[in-house]
């Protein structure tokens, strides 16, 4: 029989070692899954680390403010001559001549404009010889009065007769007085033709010119020269009804213009209109200052400084920036130990621009962010700001 060969067993791997091959493949992929299961969880939980963390709003936060300046009350005024008076035609005329010019000095009663008006002097003309005429009518009628009453007593005419000699004076007077009146009239109207100073002050403005019609009555009309007595000068100033209660007649006050940076003019408030006016909310007040070097001048604007002191409320200051204005009314945010968010009512006590003084709802040591969200709310936690390390400057008033 033909001999039957076995199959070798070196001719191949086994089943054992096959076993082993797979395992640890087997291992292998299960590691690599669990790696990569465990890397997705690991960036998993840094997203929601960082997604908490840019949850958390980073605020700068500033700390309410006590200065020196906080008593001084600093509100706009509006500056005019002690006395100024519009000068207007009272005649109709044509300029003749004008005698001052702007900036000019003029005493009481000094000539400013000659007006020519002819028609004036002609009826001045006929009034005076109305007058006349009234005046011989009159004399006439006095003696043919004086006659009658003479024959009257002779009986050589009736009562009747006398009484109508002595009415007709009675009535050739009063024509007479009506002439004379007339006279007068038209002289205090040529009288106008010559506008005058009513007192002693500058021209601060001149509308005349040589030849110009100037017709009497015109509401519309500018006046022909202003002037304005500038040795002392008014100053009126609107002080909010919060602040009216501090602000009396007597005290002083500094006044500071454009103008002159760094030079204060002294001013006392004469008198108060003693009343809250319904559209501004505010008291007018006046106050007056000597202005010997005329450095004041009418119309002008200026910053009126009243030391009101500290007694409305605490004086503290913060940035306008830092106030929440909603429907309760304005709020702020502050900061907590815990960096937890509180909004708390503030009452505003003046309006100062880039600054508001607190009257009510901070203290000196609160942490109140600066340009808040609008959508911050209590018990919004918050990360503050580290202060910039500069030696000055904004970044001093932030507090971490």
């Amino acid at each position: 029989m033909p001999e039957t060969s076995l199959p070798d067993e070196a001719s191949g791997p086994d089943s054992r070692t096959l076993k082993r091959v797979g395992i640890g493949a087997a291992i292998a992929a299960l590691l690599i899954v669990a790696a990569g299961t465990a890397s997705r969880l690991g960036a998993m939980n840094d997203l929601r680390d960082t997604a908490g963390q840019a949850a958390v709003p980073t605020v700068a936060v500033v700390r309410p403010q006590t200065g020196a300046g906080v008593g001084a009350l600093v509100l706009p005024g509006n500056v005019q001559a002690y006395n100024s008076a519009p000068i207007y035609a009272r005649t109709n005329g044509y300029v003749r001549r004008w005698l001052a010019d702007i900036g000019d000095n003029v005493r009481a009663g000094q000539p400013l404009a000659i007006l020519d008006a002819p028609e004036v002097d002609q009826q001045l003309a006929q009034a005076q010889a109305d007058y006349q005429t009234a005046l011989a009518n009159q004399k006439l009628a006095g003696s043919t009065a004086t006659r009658w009453n003479t024959l009257l007593a002779q009986d050589a005419v009736s009562r009747q007769e006398a009484d109508e000699k002595a009415g007709d004076l009675a009535a050739r007077s009063a024509l007479s007085n009506a002439a004379l009146a007339n006279v007068k009239r038209l002289r205090a109207l040529q009288g106008f033709t010559r506008l005058a100073a009513p007192f002693d002050g500058v021209v601060t403005s001149r509308a005349a010119q040589i030849g110009a019609l100037v017709v009497a009555g015109n509401a519309a009309s500018q006046p022909l020269f202003t002037v304005s007595d500038v040795h002392r000068m008014r100053i009126y100033v609107r002080v909010p009804q919060a602040y009216s209660a501090g602000v009396k007649t007597g005290m002083n006050a500094a006044l500071t213009l454009p103008e002159y940076p760094g030079r204060s003019f002294a001013a006392t408030l004469t008198r108060s209109a003693g009343a809250v006016d319904a559209q501004s909310g505010s008291v007018l007040v006046e106050l007056q200052a000597d202005n010997p070097d005329r450095a004041l001048k009418p119309g002008a604007f200026a910053q009126v400084r009243f030391d009101v002191g500290a007694g409305n409320g605490n004086g503290l200051t913060l940035p306008s920036s830092a106030i929440l204005y909603g429907g309760e009314g304005p709020t702020v945010a502050v900061v907590g130990r815990d960096s937890r968010v509180t909004v708390r009512p503030v009452t505003i006590g003046r309006d100062e621009g880039a600054t508001v003084v607190i009257s009510g709802g901070v203290r000196p040591g609160d942490r109140v962010i600066d340009t808040p969200p609008d959508a911050i709310r209590s018990g919004d936690k918050v990360k503050v700001q580290a202060p910039a390390a500069t030696g000055g400057g904004k970044g001093a008033a932030h507090a971490g």
